[in-house]
């Protein structure tokens, strides 16, 4: 293992004024965001979708890595150039979601562990030829009555563990992802307590596993209200609490914290990140690792339509300056009613 060159790859990726597209939908998570536009779900109009986003020159500047589905990494463009090319060329760095997504976890009922570690070796070689540099593992954390467990949150951290450990032996960058969903109707102080908890767990995993900090990038939820909680925290409530929770329990020899979007609304996404990085007085870089968050606007755009493009290009870029300010702290609500 190269940690300089894991490092190198990991500071690009929370790069000021930059931060990270999540491209990396399932195929049956796009056919739900195609429906609502009314597109079918072919590989050809997945295929023509991400294409339009990586040749969106004025939108990937703010775009530093592209967390790419396992299709998406082997398509080519329509005129032949392979994907990943065109991120390269992009000055963007492309990267794999690389877990297999959720099974129920025997003997803790209504959670689930991500599986995909069978084989990730093999994997990880391949998509590193391909030109990969960095990977994403989603562990998923549900609120509930009597849930998360202390088992099923050591269980998932464990594999997180596992997957960014065997990332960087193949000279890959794992993002880590523990997220803390905010469904359901709990308060913010509850969504901080479980992120306390699984921030802990997670970084005793990893220092188990011999994982060196300075080769990841940490992708967590941000610490908010459920959606159901009758009472909504104000956005200098969460990015408080959310400054204090990730203080309290990531070590700073993390070069960054890219957060996950997590449901939010486009604006709100955005505006959390800005009040965040305002508050300043934390050691990493802080950005965005956002999917719909970034991706809402552009489809909705584009519709499968040719000469939607431009216009679809043009929503994209809005939404990724929108974030780069954001990282920087530079954000204005005033900028979203000007576009």
């Amino acid at each position: 293992m190269d940690l300089a060159a894991l490092n190198s790859v990991a500071e690009k990726m929370v790069a000021p004024g930059r931060g990270i597209l999540a491209a990396d939908e399932s195929t049956g998570t796009i056919k739900k965001r195609f429906d609502a536009i009314g597109v079918d779900n072919t590989e050809e109009h997945r295929r023509d979708y991400r294409e339009l986003m990586f040749r969106a020159k004025d939108a990937m500047s703010y775009v530093s890595g592209v967390i790419l589905y396992d299709e998406t990494l082997w398509q080519n463009a329509a005129d032949g150039t392979p994907l990943v090319d065109l991120i390269t060329a992009a000055g963007s760095i492309p990267g794999i979601k690389v877990d297999e997504g959720v099974q129920p976890l025997p003997g803790f009922p209504g959670e689930t562990v991500t599986v995909g570690l069978d084989r990730l070796a093999e994997r990880l070689t391949k998509y590193y030829a391909r030109g990969a540099r960095f990977a994403k593992w989603r562990a998923v954390i549900d609120i509930a009555d009597g849930i998360p467990s202390a088992g099923a949150i050591k269980a998932n951290a464990h594999a997180l563990a596992r997957y960014a450990a065997l990332c960087q032996a193949h000279q890959i960058v794992p993002i880590v992802e523990p997220e803390v969903l905010m469904d359901g109707s709990h308060t913010i102080e509850r969504c901080d307590e479980v992120t306390r908890f699984v921030l802990q767990t997670v970084f005793e995993e990893l220092f188990l596993a011999r994982v060196p900090l300075e080769g990841i990038v940490l992708k967590p939820n941000m610490v908010v209200s459920g959606k159901l909680c009758p009472t909504q925290a104000s956005i200098a409530q969460v990015a408080e609490r959310t400054i204090a929770c990730l203080k309290a329990t990531v070590p700073s020899a993390v070069p960054g914290i890219a957060y996950l979007s997590g449901g939010q609304s486009d604006e709100q996404a955005t505006a959390h990140l800005d009040a965040m990085n305002r508050l300043g007085g934390f050691p990493w870089k802080m950005t965005f690792s956002y999917g719909r968050a970034l991706q809402a606007a552009p489809q909705k755009a584009w519709s499968g339509q040719t000469a939607n493009v431009p216009s679809a290009q043009k929503a994209f870029a809005h939404r990724a300056r929108m974030n780069g300010l954001a990282s920087l702290g530079q954000w204005e609500g005033a900028l979203e009613k000007a576009a």
